[in-house]
């Protein structure tokens, strides 16, 4: 519910205090006068011009507002200096205070600045008219003794009506208002000069001849005309410097908390409102969003004085919506803001594209008789239209933080979140407590995953989140580190309480679990290490609790705390490491190809090469182990010299059938570090007989990104081969889209695990529109892997993406398979640079 800002205090009230004096002075003056110096008829009648000229003087008024207060600087002093000299002492306090009763009250200003301006006026103009007393004039002669003791009268009821101003806001509003007020009206006095000069030269034209009053009319309007003018020019030019000067502070700010207390503030200044408030609706995890600055608070406040109406109004019409006395079409809006004790509002919607994310609001323009204007809404619409891209892109930072930090999938602290935690804990050392880190590792996962497809396996990850995060101990920290999983760590007695909590974590963990149309029994392995007894840092925590983990997958209680002996998977991994060598002498590795699609036209135009390895002994080595065995025994590039090989082979039997297939090949940023290899490439391009055009080297963004500076030379020299190059895996490094006008590459390969996404996350979808429409404005080949739906494919299509690879046209298959596919799947259409495959239909 929207808060409501509290009553306003009664101190104005206490201007009376200021008031009453005021007022006294002024009647025992004009009775004193009155005595002194009875007014004739010629005088009453002499009186209505000069009554006249201060009604119309004080039409055209430039506004200076401190705080509440309006100040206003008029050419009423120059028929002051007149009224000085004509009219008796009485006469003078009566026209004046006429005069500004009338006006005050066409404004419909409170009773208690009325008459506080009235009596206000009436003293200052008694001080004035005592000095005049004391050095009498004579009404016949205007010299220069005149025109100086006119002037210093003139400054007088100036002086007095300014410190009667700052007394009674001093009073009110507390003495930084009244100094403020005092500094503000002492920067007039030069205008009060200027028009006491102008006074006293109507007077000495007067005096020379009566008749001149006509020119002087001609004048004086001429002067109130000039004066208009600038007042509006000076206006517009504040405003054109001030949206700037805000523009710039919203830019600056953008992507930091700070933005609402730069905003606000500066809005309030400029458009000379009360209130200034930012309202943003929900998005996401975003809370809602209400935040006000106000004319006498200092910092932000959780209040609107908005009515609900008015801003529905403005979200439902999706346009500015302006309440008071000077906009037409919102009369049915007027009852709700007199309802809530607000004169005028406007509220401007935040756009971005086609939704509204919030509003931006002012209430309440300072000055009684002040109001907003339509000028007014212009410029809160152009800092609005700054200020929404200013939201958007703090919140965008924000979620590329969250992100950073965070799982996609289940909103989980992600490995790096982990560390970083883990970090901090092991520095805190206790003789009483371990550092405890429990790793549940979710057993079928990869099996859901296969048999009922990766939303399934999905599913299942969430639903495994949920209950760990629900049954974890207080003060435990949840993260997700890689596929299936997760990690606890908090701080136990020992090690032996650790190994209860996860105990009886697993036990409360397991149960049937809901996917899809099946119910199905989920099982964890937990692994245990603790700190310090198992490692000093972070790192070497959760791999130990990894190999407890996979050591807990073959025992009946499923959990298992470190032991040095599960260090002997090591000696497995040499084991694995010597027979890759041997695999590699026999050519024991097999190659995969998994075949790439044109989406505008269904051409298959290439395949991709992947390595596979059936053990004799383990069976089928999953590729990320072998290929990790092979970057940290110095294998990689025989691994990747053997696929390379397979490739050209067929290409090169391809070619020679006149069905020319590309064949992408993977490669590692480690093989890039090798300054032979671009020279290996070529000879093996000669050798086989292919056109390096047909060759297209996929590197991956991340292992790109570790070390860009030294990789770069090889990826020029490959380039000038004429190969192809493609950044594989894009998204999920850390790199920015700018980057692809650096590197030396002719293709970009969105990773899968975004196109797999877009379908159902709008974030998915956006990241994929932003990639593929700046890879096109760069020229470059765009390649969605991971394309397992008709709906996936559609929407690449409807962004432009040119080829497709995925399970929705085949999975990775030996070279006789492929073939069998091909004469299956596709059936042969001429083309000028010879036969191509097309899919018959996508199945």
């Amino acid at each position: 519910m929207v808060k409501r800002p509290p009553p306003r205090s009664g101190g104005a009230q206490r201007a009376w205090l200021i008031t009453y004096p005021l007022g006294l002075l002024a009647m025992i003056s004009a009775v004193g006068f009155w005595i002194a110096e009875p007014p004739g008829r010629g005088d009453w009648l002499l009186a209505l011009p000069f009554l006249a000229a201060y009604l119309i003087v004080h039409r055209d008024v430039f506004n200076i507002v401190i705080w509440r207060t309006t100040f206003a600087v008029t050419v009423s002093d120059i028929p002051l200096v007149l009224a000085f000299f004509y009219l008796p002492p009485v006469l003078v306090i009566l026209v004046v205070s006429s005069a500004i009763l009338a006006h005050q009250s066409r404004s419909r200003v409170s009773p208690v600045k009325l008459w506080f301006n009235v009596t206000k006026a009436a003293a200052g103009n008694s001080a004035a008219l005592l000095l005049i007393l004391a050095f009498p004039l004579d009404p016949k002669n205007a010299d220069p003794r005149a025109w100086a003791i006119l002037a210093a009268a003139t400054v007088v009821a100036f002086i007095a009506d300014l410190l009667s101003l700052a007394a009674v806001l001093s009073l009110v509003q507390g003495l930084r208002t009244g100094r403020d007020a005092l500094r503000a009206g002492l920067s007039t006095l030069p205008v009060t000069g200027i028009n006491i000069v102008i006074g006293l030269i109507f007077l000495v034209a007067l005096q020379a001849n009566r008749w001149s009053a006509l020119l002087l009319v001609i004048l004086v309007a001429a002067l109130a005309l000039v004066l208009r003018s600038y007042a509006e020019f000076f206006r517009r030019h504040r405003t054109l410097a001030e949206v700037y000067e805000l523009t710039q502070a919203v830019r600056d700010e953008s992507g930091r908390s700070g933005l609402p207390d730069v905003l606000l503030g500066r809005v309030r200044s400029l458009m000379q409102s009360e209130y200034a408030t930012l309202w943003l609706a929900p998005q996401g995890r975003h809370p809602e969003v209400l935040l006000t600055a106000r004319v006498e608070h200092r910092g932000l406040l959780d209040i609107s004085p908005t009515p609900e109406a008015v801003r529905e109004h403005a979200i439902s019409t999706r346009s500015a919506t302006a309440v008071g006395n000077r906009f037409a079409g919102t009369e049915s809006l007027r009852p709700a803001l007199r309802a809530e004790k607000v004169k005028d509002i406007i509220v401007i919607p935040l756009r971005s594209g086609q939704a509204t994310i919030g509003t931006l609001e002012v209430a309440n323009r300072l000055g009684d008789n002040r109001t907003f204007r339509e000028a007014d809404v212009q410029v809160l619409e152009t800092i609005a239209a700054h200020a929404a891209v200013a939201v958007e892109n703090s919140r965008l930072v924000d979620r590329l933080r969250y992100d950073a930090y965070h799982d996609r999938l289940t909103g989980l602290p992600n490995r790096r979140r982990m560390i970083d935690a883990l970090t901090e804990a092991v520095t805190v050392r206790a003789e009483d407590e371990v550092v405890a880190i429990m790793l549940f590792d979710v057993d079928g996962q990869r099996n859901v995953n296969e048999s009922m497809g990766h939303a399934a396996g999905d599913k299942l990850l969430v639903e495994t989140a949920d209950r760990i995060r629900g049954i974890a101990e207080p003060g435990a920290l949840v993260g997700r580190i890689g596929g299936d999983e997760f990690v606890v760590t908090l701080r136990a007695p020992s090690i032996d309480a650790t190994i209860e909590i996860a105990t009886r974590m697993r036990e409360r963990l397991r149960g049937p679990m809901a996917v899809g149309s099946l119910t199905l029994d989920v099982n964890t392995a937990v692994g245990v290490s603790v700190y310090p007894d198992h490692g000093s840092d972070p790192e070497t925590l959760l791999q130990r609790a990894e190999l407890a983990a996979n050591a807990a997958k073959v025992l009946p209680y499923g959990v298992q705390p470190f032991h040095p002996a599960l260090e002997s998977r090591a000696v497995r991994r040499l084991g694995i490491a010597a027979d890759l060598r041997r695999a590699l002498d026999n050519d024991q590795l097999e190659v995969y190809f998994q075949p790439k699609v044109t989406l505008a036209d269904r051409h298959v135009v290439g395949v991709e090469c992947l390595a596979r390895w059936v053990h004799p002994a383990h069976g089928e080595v999953a590729p990320e182990d072998f290929v990790a065995v092979a970057e940290h025994t110095g294998q990689l590039a025989r691994l990747t010299e053997s696929v390379l090989v397979a490739g050209l082979r067929r290409c090169r039997a391809w070619a020679d059938a006149e069905r020319p297939f590309a064949i992408a090949v993977n490669l590692s940023a480690r093989i890039l570090l090798d300054s032979r290899f671009p020279e290996l490439v070529r000879e093996l391009l000669e050798e086989h007989g292919v056109d390096p055009g047909l060759v297209t080297f996929e590197i991956s963004e991340p292992g790109m990104l570790s070390d860009i500076e030294r990789v770069l030379p090889s990826l020029y020299r490959l380039r000038d081969l004429g190969v192809r190059l493609s950044v594989d895996d894009f998204g999920t490094g850390a790199s920015s889209l700018a980057y692809l006008r650096q590197w030396p590459v002719h293709e970009v390969k969105i990773d899968d695990s975004f196109v797999q996404g877009m379908a159902t996350d709008s974030g998915d979808l956006a990241i994929v529109r932003a990639v593929i429409g700046l890879s096109r404005e760069f020229g470059l080949t765009v390649v969605a892997e991971g394309v397992e739906s008709e709906l996936t494919l559609e929407l690449l299509e409807e962004m432009g993406c040119e080829i497709g690879q995925g399970y929705l046209f085949s999975r990775p298959l030996p070279f006789e398979r492929l073939e069998a596919w091909l004469n299956a799947q596709t059936e042969p259409e001429s083309t000028p640079t010879g036969e191509v495959r097309r899919l018959r239909a996508v199945i």
